[in-house]
Formats: C-alpha cells, sequence, structure tokens
C-alpha cells in the first residue's frame, strides 16, 4: 500500500507541474539499501524525460513536493538519481495499529486458483532418507505459503510400488525371512522391508563369488547370479497378477506405508490424496498413441516412440519402449492429464530432486505440444543434495542416512542442549518430551528450510540446535522469550491505544520489518522459495533481540512508550507464530 501511495502521488506531481502522463506501474518504488540514510527509494532516472532537468535537481523537486503535500515523509535525501525517503513516526505506528487490528494480517483472500502439489514420492523397498526429509519439508512449506497467499492447494504423494527394486525385498524375504514380521522382530515396517533390499543385494554378492566368468560392470555381473534372476521372474509374475505374489506384494508394501506414515506424524506431513505406480503406470499410452496420429511423436524403427526436441535445446527423448511397455515419463504423461481431470488446476507443483530437471521439461514440452493448455502451469520445484560436513550423508550401514536415523539424533541434541541451560524446573516428563520435540524438529526444518531449495545444503545436527545461531531453535527461543514478557505484563490480549509520538532506532526497524511480512510471503511463493520466509523470520528474531537488550518494556520511562513497545513485542511474536506455522514448525512458549 506504501508503495502505491508513492507512485499515485509521484504520478500527480508530474501530471500537475509537468503536463506528463505516466503509468503508476512504470514508477519504481524499492526499499532503501542498508548503507542510505531512508525508509524506501523511489528511482528517478526514468522521470528525468518528463521534467526535462537532472536526475539530481527532478529527486530534490519531488522531495519538497512529497514532503509538503504527504503526511508520510518526514525528510528524504538525494543520492544521484535516486530519491530516499524516511516516512514520519506517526506514519509507521499508524501502520502497527493496521497490523494489530488486522486479524488475518498476512494471510491474503482466495484467488480463485487451485494448485496441484505433489511432493515425497518414495519407493517402497527401503526406508525414507534424508532426500525424503528435504523433500517433504519443502513440499509441506510451500504448499501453506501457497494457502496463504490466496491458493486452494491440493497435495498428492506418488508411491513407486512396483518393478525390480521392489521385488528384490520380496524375494530376500521369501528366501530368508522364516515368516518374520515387523511386529515380532520389534522393527518400523520401512526398516523391516528396508533390510531385506540389504539383505537382497549381501546375497547377490555371495553369489556372485561362485561365477567365475563375470562383466566388469557390477550391475551387469549381479543379473548373472540366481537370486537377481529370481526376482526378474517375481516381476514376471507380479505382471501376470499371480495370487501368491501379490499377496507378499501387499503385506510388504503395507508394512512400508505404516512405517511411512508414522514418520510423516513425526514431521507433520500431510498428504490429500496417494498416487500408486501400480495404479499408474500403463496411463499415458493413449497420449502416446494421440502424439503419434498428431506427428508430434514418433516411432523409430526398432518400435520405440520418441519426440526430437533439439529445437529446444534438449535432444530425442524415448517415450515408450520398442516392446510396448512404460517408462517414468509413460506413466507421467498419463497422470499429470488424470489429474487435470480430478482436480481442473491451475498449477501442477512436482518437488523433485534437480537430477531430474531434464525430465521435467520434456514433460511439459511434450505436454504443450500436444495442446494441453495447462501444462503452462506445471512448474519442477528443484532441489539438490543433503550433504554432511565430511561429505555425502551415510548411516552405520553405508547408506544415504534414515530419516528416522536424523529425526532421532536431533530430538536427541534438543533434550541435550535444554538441559544445559538448565530453565526447566517446573516441566513435567510429559512437557518435557513434548518441548524437545519441537525444538529438535525445528532445529532440523529450519536448517533445511532456511537454504534456497536450488543449493546445496551441508547438514550439521550440532550446529542446526546452536541457539544463538542462524537456526530454528534461536526463533524458538525469542518466541518463548516474547511469552514471558507478556505473561508478565499481562496484557496479552490487550491492543494498547495510546503511544509515544516518537520512536526509536530499533522500534522503527521492527515496525518496518513487521509490515513487510506480507511481500516476503508473495515473494515467496513466486519464487517457490520458503527460504525467503525462514530468513525473514529470523531477521525479525534479531531484531527483536536487539531491541529487548537496548530498550526497558515493562519499565520504559513513559506509559505511552511501555504500551508502543509492548504492541511491538505482541505483534512480533504473532508473526514470529504464524510464519513458523506455515514452516511446518511449532514455537513453545517455555525454553
Amino acid at each position: 500500500m506504501l508503495e502505491k501511495r508513492l507512485r499515485e502521488l509521484t504520478a500527480r506531481w508530474l501530471a500537475q507541474d509537468f503536463g506528463a502522463k505516466i503509468e503508476e506501474t512504470s514508477i519504481t518504488v524499492n526499499h532503501t539499501k542498508k548503507e542510505h540514510e531512508g525508509d524506501v527509494t523511489i528511482v528517478v532516472f526514468p522521470l528525468t524525460r518528463y521534467t526535462g532537468k537532472s536526475p539530481e535537481e527532478t529527486a530534490r523537486l519531488l522531495g519538497e513536493k512529497l514532503k509538503s503535500d504527504a503526511d508520510i515523509v518526514a525528510t528524504y535525501h538525494v543520492v544521484k538519481g535516486f530519491l530516499n525517503l524516511t516516512l514520519t513516526a506517526s506514519y509507521w505506528l499508524n501502520e502497527l495499529q493496521k497490523i494489530a487490528a488486522n486479524t488475518s494480517y498476512g494471510m491474503l483472500p482466495s484467488n480463485g486458483q487451485r494448485v496441484v502439489l505433489e511432493y515425497c514420492g518414495p519407493n517402497t523397498n527401503k526406508p525414507l532418507h534424508i532426500g525424503h526429509v528435504r523433500n517433504m519439508l519443502l513440499g509441506y512449506a510451500m504448499g501453506e505459503i501457497l494457502k496463504a497467499v490466496g491458493y486452494e492447494v491440493i497435495k498428492v504423494n506418488i508411491y513407486n510400488d512396483r518393478g525390480i527394486a521392489i521385488c528384490k525385498s520380496m524375494v530376500a524375504y521369501r528366501r530368508f525371512a522364516n515368516g518374520a514380521t515387523p511386529q515380532s522382530v520389534g522393527v518400523k515396517g520401512d526398516h523391516f522391508v528396508g533390510d531385506w533390499y540389504v539383505k537382497f543385494n549381501e546375497a547377490v554378492n555371495e553369489e556372485l563369488q561362485n561365477i567365475s566368468d563375470k562383466p566388469d560392470d557390477k550391475d551387469e555381473a549381479a543379473k548373472l547370479t540366481p537370486i537377481y534372476r529370481e526376482a526378474q521372474e517375481m516381476v514376471k509374475k507380479w505382471e501376470a497378477g499371480d495370487p501368491e505374489t501379490l499377496a507378499l506384494w501387499k503385506q510388504m508394501n503395507e508394512w512400508v506405508y505404516e512405517g511411512f506414515r508414522e514418520t510423516y506424524r513425526m514431521l507433520g506431513v500431510d498428504f490429500q490424496k496417494d498416487y500408486y505406480e501400480s495404479e499408474t503406470y500403463k496411463l499415458g499410452k493413449d497420449i502416446i498413441e494421440e502424439g503419434l496420429q498428431k506427428g508430434i511423436f514418433k516411432k523409430r524403427a526398432d518400435g520405440a516412440v520418441v519426440i526430437d526436441l533439439t529445437e529446444e535445446g534438449l535432444d530425442e527423448k524415448v517415450l515408450l519402449r520398442s516392446d510396448g511397455t512404460s517408462i517414468y515419463i509413460t506413466q507421467d504423461l498419463g497422470t499429470a492429464e488424470l489429474r487435470y481431470r480430478e482436480f481442473n488446476m491451475d498449477k501442477m507443483i512436482y518437488v523433485v530432486a534437480n537430477e531430474q530437471d531434464y525430465h521435467f521439461k520434456v514433460l511439459k514440452l511434450c505436454l504443450q505440444k500436444l495442446g494441453r493448455a495447462w501444462a503452462d502451469g506445471i512448474y519442477h520445484l528443484s532441489y539438490a543434495l543433503v550433504e554432511s560436513p565430511t561429505g555425502r550423508f551415510k548411516s552405520r550401514e553405508g547408506k544415504t542416512a534414515d530419516a528416522d536415523d536424523l529425526i532421532a539424533e536431533v530430538l536427541r541434541l534438543a533434550e541435550e542442549k535444554t538441559r544445559e541451560l538448565g530453565k526447566i524446573e517446573g516441566l513435567t516428563d510429559e512437557q518435557l518430551a513434548e518441548l524437545y520435540r519441537i525444538i529438535g524438529l525445528g532445529a532440523l526444518k529450519y536448517f533445511i528450510l532456511r537454504v534456497n531449495p536450488y543449493k546445496k545444503i551441508i547438514f550439521n545436527p550440532e550446529e542446526s540446535i546452536d541457539l544463538h545461531g542462524h537456526t530454528g531453535p534461536f526463533i524458538q527461543y525469542t518466541h518463548a522469550r516474547i511469552c514471558a514478557v507478556l505473561r508478565k505484563a499481562d496484557e496479552n490480549d490487550e491492543v494498547p491505544g495510546v503511544f509515544c509520538d516518537d520512536l526509536k532506532p530499533e522500534e522503527r526497524e521492527l515496525i518496518i520489518h513487521l509490515t513487510n511480512y506480507e511481500n516476503t510471503l508473495r515473494n515467496a511463493a513466486a519464487t517457490y522459495d520458503p527460504s525467503e520466509l525462514a530468513n525473514y523470520l529470523y531477521q525479525l528474531a534479531k531484531l527483536y533481540n536487539k531491541f529487548y537488550h537496548d530498550w526497558p518494556i515493562l519499565n520504559a520511562a513513559t506509559e505511552p512508550e511501555r504500551a508502543l513497545r509492548l504492541l511491538i513485542t505482541q505483534q512480533t511474536g504473532r508473526i514470529i507464530r504464524q510464519g513458523m506455522k506455515l514452516l511446518g514448525m511449532e514455537v513453545p512458549e517455555r525454553m
């Protein structure tokens, strides 16, 4: 609203003083850079064509006009072709009161658009790992941010529940398990099934010892072992609908799903609909046929169906194998079409690692060439690896770190660090367990979400828990501090109405940051980047802590100063609470 108001005043000044008609949207208003004095900056260079004066003189004249005619400008400073405006204390106090009075501040009304958001997408032959954690946290946060700015969001998951990898676990289980179940051995379902996948690979290596003439390529060599051939035969039986094979497949997948659901509950992520590759892998063949009839796709001499995307800077991509069987792109073409029929969405967002960048470029281009107007709304929210400070994240077994192991570690550290602080007297064991959960998950989630998705993360559990660093617990501790102040004031539900008419620099900076919350949400949604919100909240917590240390709140010199500082405290806590919730994090009232 401030930018809009300044554009209106500037356009009116150009019309009145210079007879110039200018589109208000062409006037650029930015936040003033930190190295310069001021709150907002108007870029004056483009206006000189209308004034016929130098940039400095144009800026000076506009500054005088705004200062004399507007009740929002206190002073101005000209820096070459930039007009830096310092706004009045009364303007910022009014903005703070508007925020306090608006119970839905930051939440925009419905824009009438629907988004299908796919995230997670695990295989059912092993547990969720650290890559899935980044995926799920990004997907959940992005969905909540999009809801906040007015979209209707449908969160969906797709399980890769068929194929050779699944059958490897099944073969190993059938050979070695002796009827064991997750319940009988006390192991979480997805870990239980994953152990048989590991056992399969161990068996392959053992059987390879008995094969003398084998290729150097490990994958090709593995195919010569009896257990691998057994897995290949099981794939054929599954596709043929063999009852015994299907019964084992359903049982082992259900063990995995129950394990996954437990991890979802711990992380606080959810889905409105689940898709299964076993039900969708044949989808897309009709679309392939449509593309052939339209001449968009072509059939090679070997029978494979391809699309030539060399003009788009890609290459020739196979869409259907020469034997007529589906591949991932076949399935995704059909699933995208199915989702449009089900949800009539305006946007379809895929949260998938950056190793699939090429795949989603091809998917979008194929659907666009087929004339699917809705394909313009496809977006691949691509993200990079998560590594440890010593390289690729590995668990004790030498695999990618399991999500559950990672969660357990941050919860352990949360308990350790909280006990070291020694501020937990009076809390019951149940309250302490809940506090450790909130802090530990806040540490994990914030450390992941504070980084732009396209950038690699070096995840250090110890660093993520630091109460004084760029972390979730630092923001949570700030919220707990705010709650303590408000408890002492006993004014949690009141909005003080009488304020001092002056602002200290720290008060001013905090209010300005609070007013930028809505813009931050819009930017995070537009760029598909939750780190915009995460870093905004960190800066808000930093500003509040400086304000808290520099100025007395409950013991302020005057009642108007006390009222102002309590209102700032109240609204800062509110925005921290709301923003962290959008990112999937809770904030404690005591720490």
